[in-house]
């Protein structure tokens, strides 16, 4: 069976968005058509002869509108429409000759072993005539996906693609330009969906003949912005859920066994970095505990694993708890009288008494830190002390 063959049966369509690409498309197209029979051309407003060129070539299917809106919103307009067409996958190329072509089967081979993943084309970042400034943002995506995601890629610019259209469906995606390519690799993996690079090669033309739409200052704002937005999801939703997600039995047993009680570190040290992680988790730094609790735990010299572990104690099944044990120890403390029930007190509506508040969830921190710690220290006690006797 040919490479061909198999992107059919993969129900595989390549997208080859364009720009004012005059130069370089027909042989794009020509090349790929050697790997699929199924593609999409997408002319995002050229004011070149491109479309002039792709109304001679047979055997795409061409979009194409009058005004300039962008590679992501091409994008976007094409898996969406791949999506409405039955294709199971898709394969994105640049249309200015950077990808070749005969790097396909690479995605198709590995896709066959990894079904329904997302896989980016790595390049090779020592390459001759790569510039500077890719090499700068790629280390600059890559650290920011790894912040947002806590996995690790060595290419997140490359827009040599295979995305699993099925699993991208109903994603209300926010951008339209060069971050979009950002954005679909991070709410992907939120989705759960596995993202890996695959190995392909690149070719950079010579200054005078390279043809690039990217501009620095513009998009590299939007690009900072989309991150910013993306961290601050991440900090507040993603981690959160993917802590809550993980407690299975066997998640929780293999975590207390490997950091508590098969580590070599001191009965105290294990119980105070326990104590310390539910003290960060309910102090009024709403949206940042674990962050606030990773970073304390470094400075003090504690397990940040485990203080980050425990720093969860406000998910959301806990916070009107936590909320309204706060208010009624700040209105004790504070000689005031209380106006809030389990039932009415809210992150919302915890402005209207903040001073209440703040004291009573510090002093309900310090004391929830201080009789987890004593219990666990107990625990630990007892459990590896019954551990050595055996």
């Amino acid at each position: 069976m040919t490479y061909r063959d198999r992107v059919a049966a993969l129900n595989c369509v390549v997208i080859i968005p364009t720009y004012n690409n005059q130069a370089t498309i027909a042989k794009v197209i020509a090349d790929v058509k050697e790997y699929a029979e199924d593609i999409i051309v997408v002319n995002d407003g050229s004011t070149d002869s491109t479309s002039e060129i792709l109304s001679k070539i047979d055997g795409i299917r061409l979009i194409e509108y009058a005004e300039n809106k962008g590679k992501g919103y091409a994008l976007k307009l094409a898996l969406k429409r791949a999506t409405e067409w039955g294709f199971r996958y898709a394969i994105t190329i640049d249309s200015d000759g950077q990808h070749y072509a005969d790097d396909i089967p690479t995605f198709v081979e590995r896709i066959e072993q990894v079904p329904d993943s997302l896989l980016i084309g790595e390049r090779n970042l020592t390459a001759d005539n790569m510039p500077a400034k890719n090499t700068f943002a790629n280390k600059f995506s890559n650290f920011w996906y790894k912040v947002e995601t806590g996995k690790n890629l060595a290419d997140t610019q490359s827009g040599f693609r295979l995305y699993p259209l099925d699993k991208l469906r109903n994603i209300h995606f926010i951008t339209r330009r060069y971050e979009f390519e950002v954005e679909i690799i991070v709410r992907a993996a939120w989705r759960g969906v596995n993202v890996e690079n695959v190995p392909i090669k690149v070719y950079y033309a010579p200054n005078e003949q390279r043809v690039s739409h990217f501009r620095p200052l513009q998009d590299f704002t939007r690009i900072s912005i989309l991150n910013t937005v993306l961290v601050i999801y991440a900090i507040l939703f993603y981690y959160p859920w993917r802590f809550i997600r993980s407690l299975t039995a066997v998640n929780i047993k293999a975590f207390f066994t490997s950091n508590a009680f098969d580590s070599t570190n001191s009965n105290l040290y294990i119980a105070a970095s326990m104590g310390w992680g539910v003290f960060c988790g309910i102090i009024p730094v709403w949206g940042y505990q674990m962050v606030f609790a990773g970073v304390t735990a470094h400075l003090l010299k504690l397990n940040k694993l485990i203080a980050v572990v425990f720093s969860n104690v406000s998910i959301a099944p806990m916070i009107p708890f936590i909320l309204y044990a706060s208010m009624v120890i700040g209105a004790y403390i504070l000689d005031m009288r209380n106006i809030f029930s389990l039932h009415t007190v809210s992150l919302d509506n915890v402005g209207l008494s903040l001073g209440q508040y703040v004291v009573g969830s510090v002093v309900f921190a310090i004391l929830s830190g201080v009789v987890v710690f004593i219990i666990s220290y107990i625990v630990m006690v007892l459990c590896r002390r019954r551990v050595s006797h055996e």
